[in-house]
């Protein structure tokens, strides 16, 4: 999503608002589980050949995280921190939101709300700077921009009832949630593809990368190297012999 979002400058409000709620969809999925993903961020949303967003690495969630529970562990992506992360204080599901309401601005005006290439700037700018939110989008996406990014998490869009409270918003009046769960929303963009496996959407410096072979084909030989809790997934660490 980061590449299209590069080279696009900005997203149309219909489309903004498609991938976005399949963004809080899957959010919602992992906190009705108690997962709290943590790193929402447009580098972490792919596209599949549907044009459908897939969320992906989960390295940084944090599991058994209710409605209500909290944790502070600082992490995240710059750019997308919420205040009470970058303060270092506990926080809670709605760090996701926050992060939510970063991505979908980025998706409306080609920048997160608080951009700046000085990190610490960038920071004072998250905690202490009001958001401002251009005219050039209609109302619905202005008012649920300033709810998600609101500085409180208390009083953050999402701090009551959840994902309930994101579905519900006016921005999202237009979506069927059913039909979008079953994928049965086209997508307004659909990349052009030839097969399956036409990687033109892969980036060359990414094919250039050399492929650990262990890791093609589990078995007997490098029994030492299989995750027993993924199995059925093709990935496999290396051992520490070959990490250099």
């Amino acid at each position: 999503l980061f590449t299209h979002l590069q080279s696009e400058k900005s997203f149309t409000e219909p489309r903004a608002r498609f991938y976005a709620a399949e963004i809080a969809s899957a959010l919602g999925y992992l906190h009705l589980n108690n997962i709290i993903y943590r790193d929402l961020n447009p580098k972490n949303l792919l596209l599949d050949r549907f044009g459908h967003v897939v969320l992906i690495d989960f390295g940084l969630c944090k599991e058994g995280i209710k409605l209500k529970d909290k944790t502070d562990t600082f992490c995240g992506t710059p750019e997308y921190l919420a205040p009470e992360v970058i303060l270092k204080k506990p926080y809670d599901r709605t760090v996701d939101w926050w992060c939510f309401g970063s991505v979908l601005y980025e998706m409306l005006f080609g920048l997160p709300p608080f951009y700046s290439k000085n990190q610490n700037e960038m920071y004072e700018r998250i905690v202490h700077q009001p958001l401002v939110i251009s005219s050039m989008v209609s109302a619905a996406p202005r008012d649920i921009l300033s709810q998600l990014l609101q500085k409180n998490s208390a009083e953050r869009l999402g701090s009551k009832l959840d994902f309930e409270e994101i579905r519900d918003h006016a921005f999202f009046l237009s979506i069927n949630w059913e039909k979008l769960i079953r994928r049965e929303i086209k997508p307004q963009f659909v990349p052009k593809l030839k097969n399956d496996i036409d990687d033109a959407y892969i980036s060359d410096e990414l094919k250039r990368q050399p492929i650990n072979p262990g890791s093609l084909f589990p078995g007997p030989n490098n029994a030492l190297n299989v995750d027993n809790d993924f199995v059925g997934f093709t990935f496999v660490q290396p051992s520490a012999l070959e990490i250099k």
